[in-house]
């Protein structure tokens, strides 16, 4: 599963999900209900990013970390958009001084190197957060107009989405009844095929005008930044020019509903 954006490019797009993050928790206020994440307080989702952060650098580092510790630190830190930074701060030393040839663990099907895997895994686990810190300042997930996210980074994160975590054995995306999506963002030349049984789904990458893409049973398609908010469930229900019908029924399927 090779990435379509190199780590310097992950790194840039880590960082402004970082700002927005920053910005729109402190707007929301550490006690505001995250209406992506139900069960979470700003405060929740603070203590949640800052720990996988921690544990990323530490997977890099070759240094063990206690998660449940972390997030305990980070839900009674004195500022903990400060704790937040520092986090994001540690883990972007450790990718950037990490060896090409770096030994980590990782977890995706096909994954890349461990260097640009973690790279890549925390440039949208961050994002898709940041988009959680919005939609508790907005009161309601946001519209993709709304985001800060560039199409080049949304491309990368729905290639993340469907060729690495939707093939894993873990994936809830399954049906009795063969059914297959065609995927099919505005923006790029690529466009993704998910076949979906009662066995992990297969996903194959082709080009976006490719025949077989006409050929499946639903299409989901929109701008880069609308999949990529659609697929992972952070944005409001479909509308006029939304994905509509295909987006709900891939919904109802997959239940993807964290980063």
């Amino acid at each position: 599963m090779p990435t379509t954006l190199d780590v310097a490019a992950h790194l840039d797009a880590l960082r402004e999900a970082l700002l927005a993050f920053t910005r729109y928790a402190d707007r929301a206020g550490l006690r505001a209900a995250v209406p992506t994440c139900p069960d979470w307080r700003v405060r929740d989702l603070v203590a949640h990013q800052g720990m996988v952060h921690r544990w990323a650098a530490g997977l890099l580092t070759g240094q063990a970390t206690d998660t449940d510790a972390l997030e305990r630190e980070g839900r009674s830190a004195v500022d903990p958009l400060e704790w937040l930074r520092d986090g994001a701060i540690e883990l972007a030393t450790a990718l950037t001084r990490a060896p090409e040839t770096v030994a980590a663990p990782v977890f995706l099907k096909d994954a890349p190197a461990p260097r640009a895997f973690w790279a890549r895994r925390q440039c949208h686990e961050t994002t898709i957060h940041a988009i959680d810190a919005m939609a508790a300042s907005l009161g309601v997930a946001p519209a993709a107009g709304e985001t800060w996210i560039r199409p080049e980074t949304a491309l990368d994160g729905v290639d993340e989405l469907l060729c690495g975590f939707l093939p894993r054995s873990k994936s809830r995306l399954r049906s009795p009844t063969p059914l297959s999506f065609a995927v099919r963002p505005h923006e790029g030349d690529r466009g993704w095929l998910v076949q979906v049984t009662d066995e992990p789904a297969v996903t194959t990458v082709l080009a976006r005008d490719d025949a077989s893409l006409d050929a499946a049973d639903v299409t989901v398609d929109g701008s880069a930044v609308e999949l990529y908010l659609q697929l992972w469930n952070r944005s409001a229900a479909p509308g006029a020019g939304d994905p509509g019908d295909g987006m709900a029924l891939w919904r109802e399927k997959a239940r993807i509903t964290w980063a």
